[in-house]
């Protein structure tokens, strides 16, 4: 059990990363990006590459990932930066498919490495170094660690004057436009820096499973991303923590249920069905979200002594 709780909280971590990051895209901003898992997969490949094909380091190879992830964010909003949030859902969605096909598609190194093959053998931090016995609680004080550090720079702008415009952006283009804000370029940002850190999540996945391949990253990730920050709350962080933990809960415990084999299939379709009726019990009854976002009032300053404004 207590083997089960340390993965399961490793792997709520991992993906609180992507949770932030898309939290952050749409709940900050609006921007509806359902090819989420493209940063996820470049951020994993990425480090893999680098780690178990270059024998790079793996800092190296983490370091690697954030910048590819910031790269594809940026290569996917300038074609669609001034369109709007619908047509922002399909080229996001598509973008995804086209990078997955791609790795797919092309061999890595040899003729069984990438491609359907995948690429195995992906070192971990340090395994050499720490027991087995203590290793699962390294990983997880590591992937902790990395959600501490995102989470304060999410909440750290949204506090600030880039944040408050990407909150501006999210209410209405035309008067962020008005006040002579760059929506393009803002837009940007937002998806460069939640490619950033849904990477560093992608990479993190990798070195814990030691093994990846494009069927890891269907569309149906993305698809759990969001059921994670709608059931949390967009725009809170700690809303998408919180969805994250609770679609993991869900996704992973009813793993543990013994049926009969014939009857596995079965049990894999439910839990996605449960999973689905709780989102929509969630939007029905509690539309915010489990921790819905806090809104910040801003008031203004009282008058000084002698003002011939004051009231």
């Amino acid at each position: 059990m207590i083997d089960f709780l340390v993965y399961l909280l490793t792997i709520v971590g991992i993906y609180g990363l992507i949770s932030l990051s898309l939290s952050f895209q749409y709940g900050q901003t609006g921007l509806v990006n359902f090819g989420q898992v493209a940063f996820f997969m470049v951020g994993a490949y990425l480090s893999s590459i680098a780690t178990a094909i270059m024998g790079w380091s793996m800092l190296t190879g983490f370091v690697l990932a954030l910048i590819g992830g910031g790269l594809l964010g940026a290569l996917m909003a300038l074609p669609i930066g001034d369109l709007r949030q619908d047509y922002w859902a399909i080229a996001t969605l598509a973008a995804a498919e086209l990078i997955r096909i791609i790795f797919l598609n092309t061999n890595l190194g040899s003729d069984y490495v990438g491609a359907s093959y995948g690429i195995s053998g992906i070192p971990a931090p340090l395994r050499d170094v720490i027991p087995a016995a203590q290793y699962g609680y390294f990983y997880l004080a590591l992937v902790l660690l990395c959600v501490a550090g995102a989470y304060l720079l999410v909440s750290w702008l949204n506090r600030s004057p880039f944040g408050r415009v990407l909150k501006g952006i999210r209410e209405s283009d035309e008067v962020a436009r008005a006040l002579g804000k760059d929506v393009r370029r803002a837009r940007i940002g937002a998806l460069v820096i939640g490619g950033i850190l849904a990477a560093a999540g992608g990479s993190l996945y990798a070195h814990f499973v030691g093994f990846i391949d494009p069927r890891f990253f269907m569309p149906l990730e993305t698809f759990l991303i969001w059921a994670m920050v709608i059931m949390g709350g967009p725009g809170n962080n700690l809303g998408a923590l919180a969805g994250t933990l609770v679609i993991e809960l869900i996704y992973n415990s009813t793993r543990f249920i013994d049926v009969p084999p014939e009857f596995s299939a079965t049990l894999a379709a439910l839990r996605m069905v449960l999973i689905g009726v709780l989102i929509i019990l969630v939007i029905l009854y509690l539309p915010r979200g489990l921790v819905p976002e806090r809104k910040r009032l801003y008031h203004r300053p009282a008058p000084a002594a002698g003002d011939r404004h004051a009231a």
